[in-house]
């Protein structure tokens, strides 16, 4: 049975999930939850709310809709990183492998202005940091 904390700390990274999807309340998360979860109940706004309050934690079957939805591992999404998983991101420096979306995004801030481009460039540092920042 999770514990407090765990059940807090799974908010968390749900609402930080759906923060950029502008959603806030169980009413809308549990709508758009229902319109992809395969599964033979529906969730209620209440439960939802649990969800996004931490008192509880979604089923395994929900589990897997939400990180389907949400594009995360099922794992990380209902435990979090593990004990030695780096909690930033990748540095710039390193190299990784692009997603689909992720090339699709820089095909789209190319197109911008040198101005605009800038400005995409400003909020990254703001929110991703610098690279000498360790």
């Amino acid at each position: 049975m999770p514990t407090v904390k765990e059940k807090s700390a799974f908010a968390k990274r749900l609402k930080d999930l759906l923060e950029p999807l502008k959603i806030r309340g169980g009413t809308k998360l549990a709508e758009q939850f229902n319109l992809r979860h395969r599964g033979a109940h529906p969730v209620s706004p209440q439960t939802a709310h649990k969800w996004l309050k931490g008192t509880t934690i979604p089923t395994s079957d929900k589990l897997q809709t939400l990180a389907e939805w949400l594009k995360v591992e099922v794992h990380w999404l209902h435990y979090g990183p593990s004990p030695g998983a780096r909690q930033r991101p990748v540095p710039r420096s390193q190299q990784y492998q692009p997603s689909p979306e992720t090339i699709e995004l820089a095909s789209k801030i190319e197109a911008l202005t040198p101005k605009d481009r800038n400005l995409v460039e400003e909020m990254i540092v703001r929110f991703y940091g610098e690279d000498d920042e360790e």
